[in-house]
């Protein structure tokens, strides 16, 4: 009946307002109406329209009348937050609502927080012992695993959680496994939530479920993140802890899955979600059977044959290059938002579910607009106070293949290798003509002259500190805006960097004049594949790609790589570039034994272990032994 009711009130307060007897200013009064309500009323409307401008006055009456500050927040404020769950599960609200909802509880609680000490002191006083904290619905630890520094997706999910009354413990990026389970332990947690972007974190979590058996607790697990899956958690994650273990596709979908989990229903849910998964892993495992494999040998020998006639010409410039602070106007120019508005889960329906149609579609489209707004806003302020900014380092290198490789060489005369780029080829028998390997785009020594070009870039220097003061001042949705802003802003000033080599500092394709919806469809010279992705899963080629390139003398260890070969800041991004007009982007999918035994060898590996540990599940086309 809530929900109803503030549905209408929203419709009614959108209608103008009669005038009265020709006075200006009706639509004003009528804006402002909801402020005549009982203070119930005015924080419920606060908090669903994401408005803080009353919030500590309307708290501080409700204080006063209700003479409990907890009351306020387990009465009031708590019914609020109901009401905007049952709206966000019911597609009334959206995700942007909802987090600046959450700024303004957040905004609530801060200012009720010293009168709630106050309480606690006496409290404890008098029976020696701490005051009742908040009734939560639940308490969810959350973290992103040792190795892993993305945690955008997880800020968001913490934000949903919080708005449907549950306690969140965010312990953060990077978190060792020990520290986590203690922290769950300690806390008395209900359930504990990993997310992790980058291969290894499949791992690490795994580990983590193993650890969960060991010391036989009981807390359901939740996975998410991007490189997470249904099927890795029911065949990797589940057969390891036996309390429940459930991948959660995005944000939208935790409440539920929390729910569940606390409900009377919750061994039902429990039977369903094994029931699912155990289905799952057997037709895995089935298709691990039916899986047909060209050795390493014959998919070697079904490789593409490039036309080197239309090899590139020799670039303009050959060595590194750093490029500093780089003015954001530019790389505003070459922004995607398409990828922005899917952070926020705003996801329009065909022909409106992209950039900027999305506007048009009638369900999210306002909502869309609204955040662009914000965003635009965000870049002005960013542009105007200096607070994020663009570097990094490009690179164009003499180079060949060698097999599956491409050697890079210290000088033109391609006498001594400075480093390798190792290369996994598709090896899964699909009966194609052709098995690609990323090393295929360069010439062969015996052939002629080539070059490769790299780069890293990043446009979240400045981030993480400017992110902290806005949490700090509980200011979450401009912390999540901000991250889904630097994110854009590196992948545009990648992309500018890209346009930069293809036109003057190599140059292989000076003329080019195309629209940026165009160069957003790749439809250009040449690919930009980034290390650890489907045309070389392993992270590791990070590591030979930063020192190639001397990420860290160049840019001042303003952009660094982490021991689990992570950028940071995040948002950042380094690809390599290849620049025959005969490269194109494509997936390695999964490889067999035969190819990861050769492949550790020409890394200088004794064996597989760590080879198998980097590519991961995801890669790998058999079981690990």
């Amino acid at each position: 009946k809530l929900v109803v009711f503030f549905v209408e009130y929203e419709e009614e307060l959108k209608k103008p307002a009669a005038p009265a007897g020709g006075a200006a200013g009706g639509g004003e009064k009528a804006k402002d109406a909801w402020r005549s309500g009982t203070f119930t009323e005015r924080l419920h409307y606060g908090l669903i329209n994401g408005i803080d401008k009353f919030i500590e006055g309307d708290t501080e009456e409700a204080r006063k009348e209700l003479q409990v500050p907890l009351h306020v927040i387990e009465g009031p404020l708590m019914q609020g937050m109901g009401i905007i769950g049952d709206l966000f599960g019911a597609g009334k609200m959206f995700l942007p609502q909802v987090i600046k909802s959450a700024r303004v509880m957040k905004k609530a609680v801060a200012y009720l927080t010293p009168f709630m000490e106050e309480e606690r002191r006496a409290q404890a006083i008098a029976a020696g012992e701490d005051p009742n904290q908040p009734k939560y619905n639940g308490v969810v630890l959350m973290a992103t695993v040792k190795g892993d520094v993305h945690d955008i997706g997880k800020n968001i999910v913490g934000v949903v959680l919080g708005c449907n009354n549950y306690k969140v413990i965010d312990m953060g990026v990077m978190v060792p496994c020990d520290n986590i389970l203690d922290k769950a332990i300690e806390e008395k947690v209900d359930v504990i939530g990993l997310s992790g972007l980058i291969t290894p974190s499949l791992d690490e979590m795994q580990y983590v479920a193993e650890q969960m058996k060991a010391r036989n607790m009981k807390v359901p697990l939740m996975i998410g993140g991007a490189t997470t899956s249904k099927r890795h958690t029911a065949v990797k994650l589940a057969t390891k802890y036996d309390k429940g273990v459930i991948h959660v596709l995005d944000a939208s979908r935790s409440c539920t899955v929390v729910s569940a989990l606390l409900s009377h229903d919750k061994q039902t849910y429990l039977s369903e979600i094994t029931e699912e998964y155990t289905e799952i892993r057997e037709e895995y495992y089935a298709t691990l059977i039916d899986k047909k494999w060209k050795s390493i040998t014959e998919a070697q020998a079904k490789k593409p044959s490039l036309d080197w006639s239309k090899l590139p010409p020799k670039p303009n410039f050959v060595g590194n290059l750093a490029i500093k602070d780089h003015p954001i106007e530019e790389v505003m120019e070459y922004i995607d938002w398409t990828p922005f508005f899917q952070v926020y889960q705003l996801r329009g329906k065909y022909p409106n579910r992209d950039y900027p149609h999305i506007f048009k579609d009638a369900r999210v489209g306002p909502e869309a607009e609204k955040l662009f707004a914000e965003a635009k806003e965000m870049l002005a302020w960013i542009v105007k106070e200096g607070h994020l900014k663009c570097s990094g380092v490009v690179g164009i290198h003499p180079a060949n293949s060698n097999g599956d490789d491409i050697e890079v060489y210290t000088d033109e005369s391609r006498k001594e290798v400075k480093c390798k780029f190792y290369g996994l080829r598709q090896q899964l028998d699909m009966g194609e003509s052709t098995y690609w390997c990323q090393g295929d785009f360069i010439a062969p020594k015996d052939v002629a002259p080539d070059y490769i070009a790299a780069f890293a870039a990043t446009g979240g220097i400045g981030c993480h500190e400017q992110r902290q003061k806005f949490e700090a001042k509980g200011e979450i949705d401009k912390a999540i805006l901000l991250e889904a802003v630097a994110d854009r802003l590196a992948e545009a000033f990648s992309e500018l960097i890209h346009l930069k080599i293809r036109k003057s500092l190599w140059g292989y394709s000076p003329e080019e004049n195309i629209s940026l919806e165009d160069m957003l469809k790749v439809k250009y010279q040449g690919i930009r594949p980034a290390p650890g992705y489907p045309s070389q899963p392993d992270h590791r080629e990070k590591k030979t790609l930063w020192d190639l390139l001397e990420v860290g003398r160049l840019t001042d260890d303003k952009l660094e790589l982490t021991e689990s070969y992570m950028m940071m800041p995040s948002a950042s991004v380094s690809a390599l570039v290849f620049a025959h007009p005969e490269a194109k982007y494509f997936s390695v999918g999964q490889v067999n034994m035969d190819q990861v035994k050769t492949y550790a060898e020409r890394r200088g590996e004794t064996g597989v272990e760590d080879t198998e540990r980097w590519l991961g599940s995801t890669v790998l086309g058999y079981e690990k032994r």
